[in-house]
């Protein structure tokens, strides 16, 4: 049983233990346990017989358990599943068969269950939404994904993970993270864990023209809140920042070339830069 907040990577943790296992051979196989409708999600698992009702395809169809026979199946947001396949699933874990729909014949499995959930299944017990039965033969093997907010020292080789897997997607040339941009990456709490890190460094290659992933091409939720946290600060250097840049531009020469090594060598965008000129003018 693997349980943690939503986006902390628990499916890819299933797919992990899978990959060094012995079973990695045979198929790995994930059911989202929520994004299924209650009447189709029994079929889904279980499969059916030709006739077993009406729509049936000809000649039946195999379950899920059926094809990840041999292997791994992944059963996501099991807190989301009724009552009634929650008793279904506890006989496949006591009796290791299936019962297909319209079939009179059980089918004899060989597989490991891995189920995943970001609920508390034993405050869901109290309640009376899931089976303690089931809870105690699911949680033999309990493991708990921190969110990133805890780990934080995955926060770094995640994003150059991420940086390297959607350069390669794009045909992009992105070779780094400016050291501002990375400290507000690494700053930032990622309440949507995981999942929320690689959208933002997925929005982030999209976002940038050049080699290195700048503050200017991260998401606006990491930019305000490192704005909300720097703004007293700002406040009080504002005349020294301006002072700065007048400094640089009279070097570099205030033309577009001047300005755009400005803002290169700033690690902020030309709108950003025009707008610190205007406001201090």
């Amino acid at each position: 049983m693997i349980t943690g907040e939503t986006g902390t990577g628990k499916e890819l943790f299933a797919r992990a233990i899978h990959a060094e296992s012995s079973r990695a051979v045979k198929p790995f196989v994930a059911v989202n346990c929520a994004g299924i409708p209650e009447t189709l999600l029994e079929s889904e698992l279980f499969g059916y017989d030709e006739g077993a009702f009406t729509g049936a395809k000809k000649g039946g169809k195999p379950g899920r358990f059926q094809l990840a026979n041999g292997g791994t199946i992944f059963l996501d947001e099991i807190g989301d599943m009724s009552l009634n396949l929650q008793a279904k699933l506890l006989r496949v874990l006591q009796e290791r068969v299936i019962d297909k729909l319209g079939s009179l014949n059980s089918i004899p499995i060989d597989i490991r269950i891995i189920a995943a959930t970001n609920k508390n299944l034993e405050e869901e017990i109290q309640k009376g939404t899931f089976r303690q039965d089931l809870y105690y033969r699911l949680n033999v093997i309990p493991i708990e994904i921190p969110p990133l907010r805890e780990r934080t020292e995955d926060i770094r080789p995640l994003t150059l993970f991420f940086l390297d897997k959607y350069t390669k997607a794009t045909g992009k040339n992105i070779k780094d993270i400016s050291k501002k941009a990375m400290d507000i990456i690494e700053s930032y709490p990622w309440p949507g864990n995981v999942r929320e890190l690689e959208n933002a460094i997925e929005y982030a290659v999209n976002m940038e023209t050049q080699n290195t992933i700048r503050t200017c091409n991260l998401p606006n939720t990491l930019l305000k809140k490192s704005s909300k946290e720097d703004l007293p600060l700002k406040e009080r250097m504002k005349n020294a920042e301006y002072t700065a840049i007048k400094s640089m531009l009279d070097r570099y020469g205030w033309d577009m070339e001047g300005k755009t090594r400005v803002a290169d060598e700033l690690d902020i965008s030309l709108r950003t830069l025009y707008r610190i000129i205007k406001k201090n003018q």
